[in-house]
């Protein structure tokens, strides 16, 4: 991936400052002997992480060894550590049950009241790692749901970015009647269209986070006005999907867009750098949500650190999480990780990537959400990922109506889920 440019001394300056001292460190750099390992899932981020790592250690004198598992093998890989007294100091944590199961067999310290969590960070983006009121992690880094769009095809077509949703299909039309595939979202996959699209545009039309909680409480039924009107936008889009667009995968809808053959692609940020290199202009914006309603984005939490209990340094491990959650640590980090995976913390961080910047910069100002069956409906069985996925595929294929993928929405989840 396309990493930032890194002005050493400065980063260094930057770290000396605003680090603090960890038990047995010191701002001269003198060596502490201390070692800790960091075990995580993102193996395609060792180059940053051992940039960063080293740093801190110019900074504390304490060593950090960056030890990711592949990621298909982190859940298992790390409870088999955790069960034999091998596991790391300082682990990424994953969101909702998969970390809370392992804050509940006491593999997770405890971490509420870590300086600088609870006043740095909303509670909606602490409570992917949290257990009741308790934190098992801080929040690390984020991803965001947008459309991506090719300027020059806007232009062409004399087509603005949409502020609602009804101005979005608008755009969806004006570009199909100039010639232009609108959209080069496939089926083929079957989760990114699910999780990149009907989950980017759900905090619009359900009210994010505050809607989100309604529904799983009880307080609104899964099959309301309001999830009707989101599979309906799904079947809307469908018309404006490119010809066989039921056989096309993932890849050959980024590859779609990156050749310029369709004007827009709804996908994750982590999709940021493999546009690096096209040969037009293109940009990000938001889903819009439907006229009336508040706007609203999926900044999807996506990795928490929490630290071992068993750790032989508390002390360096805590001083570490510590410093990632002040703003100082936060932005000096982001300078190392790839472009499209953005700190949670809620103070000003510097991109300096543009499109990245720009995409970051999508968030503010806007509701807020997770991907909508994230936090309490995927355990059961039909998951509730299932059900919407299915959903959302027959009727973008004209199997089903909005209002009968509602009903079997509700009718599977309350095969098992209880509010």
């Amino acid at each position: 991936m396309k990493k930032r440019t890194l002005i050493v001394t400065a980063v260094a300056l930057a770290l000396v400052m605003a680090l603090p001292l960890a038990a047995g460190g010191s701002k001269d750099g003198a060596k502490s002997n201390v070692v800790l390992t960091m075990g995580s899932w993102r193996a395609d981020d060792v180059a940053g992480w051992t940039k960063l790592l080293a740093e801190y250690k110019k900074a504390t004198g304490v060593e950090i060894q960056f030890k990711p598992i592949n990621p298909p093998d982190y859940n298992a890989t790390l409870r088999l550590q955790l069960e034999s007294g091998t596991g790391p100091d300082l682990m990424f944590a994953r969101s909702y049950d998969t970390g809370i199961e392992l804050f509940k067999l006491g593999y997770f310290a405890d971490v509420t009241d870590l300086k600088g969590l609870s006043q740095n960070f909303t509670v909606g983006n602490r409570s992917p790692w949290m257990s009741g009121d308790r934190s098992f992690a801080i929040p690390l880094f984020a991803v965001v749901q947008s459309v991506y769009y090719n300027k020059d095809l806007f232009a062409k077509a004399g087509v603005k970015i949409p502020n609602t949703w009804e101005e979005f299909l608008a755009a969806c039309d004006k570009l199909q009647k100039a010639g232009i595939t609108p959209i080069a979202n496939g089926l083929a996959d079957e989760w990114d269209i699910n999780e990149c699209f009907m989950m980017g545009i759900l905090p619009g039309f359900t009210g994010a986070r505050a809607g989100r909680l309604e529904y799983e409480s009880g307080k609104r039924a899964f099959n309301d006005k309001s999830m009707v009107a989101a599979f309906k936008a799904m079947g809307d889009v469908a018309k404006y999907c490119p010809r066989g667009f039921e056989a096309l995968t993932y890849n050959d809808s980024n590859a779609l867009f990156a050749t310029g053959q369709a004007a827009m692609f709804a996908d994750g940020s982590w999709t940021l750098d493999t546009f690096k290199d096209v040969d037009f202009q293109w940009g990000n914006f938001a889903f819009p949500s439907p006229a009336g309603e508040k706007p609203a984005i999926t900044f999807h939490a996506d990795a928490g650190l929490g630290m071992n209990p068993a750790t032989k340094h508390p002390a360096e491990a805590k001083a570490f999480l510590e410093w990632l959650c002040t703003p100082e640590g936060a932005g000096i980090a982001a300078k190392y990780l790839p472009n499209g995976f953005y700190p949670m913390i809620n103070a000003s961080v510097k991109i300096e990537d543009a499109h990245s910047a720009e995409l970051y910069g999508l968030v503010k100002g806007k509701e807020q959400d997770v991907r909508f069956c994230w936090p309490r409906l995927m355990g059961g069985d039909p998951s509730g990922y299932v059900l919407m996925n299915q959903g959302t595929i027959a009727v973008m294929k004209g199997q089903k109506t909005p209002q009968q993928a509602a009903d079997d929405f509700a009718a599977g989840l309350a095969k098992w889920y209880k509010p």
